[in-house]
């Protein structure tokens, strides 16, 4: 529920919302301007000594259900001085779109910097798929992404998921090479060479029942929902990709995490590996 309010006379933002929100304390109010939930105009106002003129109107969004919910499996894995890691949930965007702007893994880490320092930024490396969770790398000044994107395909080393899907696998270890082309935002695979880009994805059976199988899965080339094509066309749909039609949805998500990554650090040409635990939920269904 959003709630608007129409100044009646010229106020600090800060003195408007300490009167209108009698039940919240000045921590409160403080943190609804920090993580951008005031809006004066149709514009998102963080600064408490903002001036209000009369006939304003302004706005406070109540995102405290969806945004905790966040916030709690949002954790941070590894941060320095140019770079966060961190875990992402899964049915998170990595950055905003025309249909969410707020609830993005962007908009999390951006509130988080801010926090420590308003003038912090923050920047994208590489993302995930909205229904994949794991690992993603954020750059902390532009300096530091243009340094690690420009060669992201150079420097991943090693890209490793986890993967639960439908049914036993024929073959208990398999490389998949495939050309992938993307129609009408999905991607399918295409027998012409010319058209497509070449897909390569490597699997491992690590344990399987009557109907599931847990997979380690390894990507040799970096393409949008590469892992999600190939073991679908290998006939094994991975469980809850609803976009590649499975069948079922035990767990209430797409069971694809992203838990090992791999990468050339270009600031110290040094390695740096980061690694996740295998979600419980995965495990709980090859038991």
């Amino acid at each position: 529920m959003n709630n608007k309010y129409i100044v009646k006379k010229d106020m600090i933002l800060f003195d408007f919302l300490k009167e209108n929100l009698s039940n919240k304390s000045k921590n409160n109010i403080k943190s609804l301007l920090t993580n951008e939930l005031v809006l004066v105009n149709n514009k998102i106002r963080t600064k408490y000594n903002f001036i209000l003129h009369k006939d304003d109107e302004v706005e406070i969004k109540n995102t405290k259900i969806k945004d905790s919910k966040y916030k709690k499996e949002i954790k941070i894995i590894y941060e320095d001085k140019d770079l966060i890691v961190v875990n992402k949930p899964a049915n998170l965007l990595c950055i905003s779109t025309e249909k969410e702007k707020e609830y993005t893994l962007y908009h999390f880490l951006h509130n988080y910097v801010k926090s420590k320092n308003k003038n912090n930024k923050i920047f994208i490396i590489h993302r995930l798929d909205k229904e994949t969770s794991g690992l993603v790398i954020f750059a902390k000044n532009e300096k530091t992404k243009k340094l690690f994107q420009n060669s992201w395909n150079d420097i991943a080393l090693k890209r490793c998921y986890y993967a639960v899907v439908e049914n036993k696998v024929k073959q208990k270890e398999k490389t998949i090479k495939n050309y992938l082309v993307e129609n009408n935002l999905k991607v399918y695979e295409t027998k012409d060479k010319n058209k497509g880009k070449l897909s390569i994805t490597k699997y491992k059976l690590l344990k399987e029942n009557d109907s599931y199988s847990l997979l380690d899965v390894e990507i040799l080339t970096g393409r949008k929902n590469q892992i999600r094509v190939a073991l679908n066309n290998n006939g094994n749909t991975i469980v809850g990709d609803k976009k590649y039609n499975c069948k079922s949805d035990p767990i209430k998500r797409m069971a694809l995490h992203a838990y090992l990554l791999q990468i050339k650090d270009l600031r110290t040409n040094k390695i740096l590996e980061f690694k996740l635990d295998l979600p419980y939920a995965f495990g709980k269904l090859v038991k």
